[in-house]
């Protein structure tokens, strides 16, 4: 199992969110961290689902590119 710290290695926080571009978010609550099933893209208020237009309502704690 990975390390808290290893994870948030893997996705650095201080990358550039360009504007609809899609991206893997790591998020994280009171079990630890996880990615979401699904892309997504910046916006001016926030993260938002690339496929449903949903507002992401969690703690974004990193994105990268996604890998797939």
């Amino acid at each position: 199992m990975a390390t808290r710290q290893a994870r948030l290695d893997e996705f650095p926080n201080n990358l550039p969110r360009p504007a609809g571009e899609p991206f893997e978010l790591l998020c994280e609550d009171h079990n630890g961290t996880y990615l979401l099933p699904f892309l997504c893209r910046w916006q001016e208020n926030g993260w938002h689902n690339s496929t449903t237009g949903q507002r992401v309502d969690a703690t974004v704690v990193g994105w990268r590119v996604p890998l797939r």
